[in-house]
């Protein structure tokens, strides 16, 4: 079974960037399909990006688009998440997912593996 490690979190002021990483171990990494998730506190988890490990296919929500961008090294089982123009509405816990290579990638039900989450908290 795939271990997931999130790191990268922290404290940002709005405007600001920040990197996640995601580690995985214990499967192979250059197939399936690596998710990105948030939740903030009261609400439910919420789709930010996936990547197909194959192709490099990315998706995004309509929230993020054009201010993140993931990408994965396969070469190092790594999966990150750059986050540009940070906004309030972005402070939430962050998780990273992994799944077949055919889910549905927005759809968090898809995904089997999951890491322990990062927080992310954007300042005024």
């Amino acid at each position: 079974q795939v271990q997931l490690v999130e790191s990268g979190g922290g404290l940002v002021q709005a405007g600001g960037s920040l990197r996640l990483s995601c580690t995985a171990s214990g499967s192979t990494f250059s197939t399936g399909t690596m998710g990105w998730f948030r939740q903030a506190p009261g609400e439910e988890r919420q789709f930010v990006a996936a990547i197909r490990l194959s192709s490099g296919n990315t998706y995004y929500a309509d929230s993020v688009k054009g201010r993140f961008t993931t990408s994965r090294d396969n070469a190092k089982n790594t999966l990150y998440l750059q986050m540009n123009n940070l906004k309030q509405d972005d402070t939430a816990v962050y998780y990273c997912a992994s799944g077949r290579a055919t889910i549905t990638p927005m759809s968090r039900v898809s995904y089997g593996g999951w890491g322990q989450g990062t927080q992310v908290t954007v300042s005024p």
